[in-house]
């Protein structure tokens, strides 16, 4: 861990607290597919229907299986991700070492997200702040479905940096 008087600390908050507000360029389109949602029923025992099972949840409320909503929290690094970075927002800070998912503050789950859909995240930084000797953040990631006005997901994901 580092102190707080650390020079680079002090620099990569500065940095960040310049990019307060302002939303990263979205992640690249992730399919939802339906070995996705059996390998996630598997590694966590919820097989319920309207996961696992076709032909019924084609006759069930969403007409076709759905993800579970853990599934789709689970794989917000993914969908966050992008090829190439767009701007200045997605360059590395200098000095950062890792990040730690800290977890989250808030998570809610607008709409289904059924087999087939294309999903993606977007990601705006809401706090930073030193604390421990590091700088926890505060990021508003909404996971976006393809041709749909409802996000499948909305969270407050708490990182904390460590330099």
């Amino acid at each position: 861990m580092t102190d707080n008087n650390n020079p680079a600390l002090a620099k990569a908050l500065q940095i960040l607290n310049t990019r307060i507000g302002e939303e990263q360029s979205p992640g690249d389109w992730v399919e939802m597919t339906q070995e996705m949602i059996n390998k996630f029923a598997d590694a966590t025992g919820d097989h319920q229907w309207i996961h696992v099972d076709v032909e019924r949840a084609k006759q069930g409320p969403f007409g076709a299986p759905i993800a579970h909503g853990q599934l789709t929290l689970s794989i917000l690094g993914i969908l966050s991700r992008n090829d190439t970075p767009k701007d200045e927002t997605e360059v590395p800070i200098e000095g950062q070492k890792m990040g730690i998912n800290y977890g989250f503050n808030r998570v809610r789950f607008p709409a289904p997200v059924p087999v087939g859909s294309m999903l993606r995240a977007k990601r705006v930084l809401k706090t930073a702040e030193i604390k421990g000797g590091m700088i926890e953040t505060m990021t508003e990631v909404t996971v976006e479905i393809q041709g749909k006005d409802k996000p499948a997901c909305v969270a407050e994901s708490m990182g904390r940096m460590v330099f």
